[in-house]
């Protein structure tokens, strides 16, 4: 179950390729990448790091991907979250999820990304104009996570 959390960026094509490497049976393979942004709530952001619990966050990773592979019937999943300090447009977070079909793997990648938006434990500061800040959870995270008491 390959869950990775570091500092060094990474390339999609040689993921997925490896990801893919000998499984012949991989119908689909879904993909979601997370990057920064240069404004969040109406300031500029020159700069986020992110922080985290090392040993726990990779152990939370690995749950959160293990229920997704309890609720669908995928082959694989890849996470990779890059943590220290990251400069807008670069790559954050990478989930990919293969399967034999789309649906599934849609749904198992969309689950992963919510769950760790949530609970994974990770921290950003932004550096703004005005200074430093916290970024805190979203309500819309929260509510995006409800979706998936009932489904499946």
């Amino acid at each position: 179950m390959p869950v990775r959390v570091q500092t060094q960026d990474f390339d999609l094509t040689t993921e997925i390729a490896q990801l893919r490497a000998g499984a012949p049976k991989v119908g689909a393979v879904v993909t979601f990448i997370g990057t920064v942004r240069d404004l969040n709530e109406g300031e500029h952001v020159a700069e986020m790091v992110l922080e985290h619990y090392p040993g726990m966050t990779e152990k939370s990773l690995e749950d959160i991907v293990s229920q997704a592979k309890a609720r669908w019937d995928v082959f694989d999943a890849l996470v990779i979250h890059r943590v220290g300090p990251l400069k807008p447009l670069e790559q954050i977070v990478l989930v990919a999820v293969t399967s034999a079909h789309r649906g599934e793997a849609f749904l198992a990648c969309e689950f992963i990304m919510d769950y760790l938006k949530t609970l994974a434990p990770f921290w950003k500061k932004e550096q703004t104009p005005s200074g430093a800040r916290w970024v805190d959870a979203r309500v819309s995270d929260d509510e995006a996570m409800k979706k998936w008491a009932t489904a499946h």
